[in-house]
């Protein structure tokens, strides 16, 4: 499930949860190596090295205007990852399952006028993760329902940015 409320701090957060069937380490592979995010994180992620106090560069090569920086803030391989993304707070938690794959929660610490967009976002990238073809224009009505779940406690939400209508 997703859902949008206000964490410790005065932004609210954007939770996501998938259960994948691959275990924390290949997951955490997913996560950090940059063949395999290519495979499902909307920007490329430039980093020396995954640790705490590290500088990430966030590459779009088509739309520069988005390029952002960030620093890691936690990097517990393979159980929790977290970095700044611009603005933003990013936490990947990796837990064991039973049946010897992960369950990923990930948080999202945002401005709340882009929560509906990012949410149905990460629901796109999380299904590539786990190794699915999202379906053809299923961003539009992903965030048509959580604009309308999340306008009425996190006020008016904007839509995609310039360049992105689309995706």
């Amino acid at each position: 499930g997703t859902r949008a409320g206000t964490g410790a701090g005065a932004r609210p957060s954007v939770r996501l949860e998938r259960e994948l069937a691959d275990p924390p380490g290949v997951v955490w592979r997913a996560l950090t190596d940059p063949q395999e995010l290519g495979s499902w994180f909307p920007s490329r992620i430039v980093v020396e090295r995954w640790e705490v106090g590290a500088k990430l560069s966030f590459v779009f090569p088509e739309h520069e205007e988005y390029n952002a920086g960030g620093v890691v803030l936690v990097c517990d391989e393979p159980r929790v990852l977290a970095y700044t993304w611009g603005e933003e707070t990013l936490r990947f938690e990796l837990t064991p399952t039973d049946a010897g794959g992960t369950l990923l929660v990930l948080f999202d610490e945002l401005d709340p006028g882009i929560a509906a967009r990012n949410a149905a976002g990460w629901e796109v990238c999380l299904e590539l993760l786990a190794g699915r073809a999202p379906a053809q224009g299923v961003w539009r009505p992903l965030f048509a329902q959580y604009s309308a779940a999340f306008s009425p406690v996190l006020g008016p939400q904007e839509g995609p940015p310039a360049g992105f209508e689309d995706a």
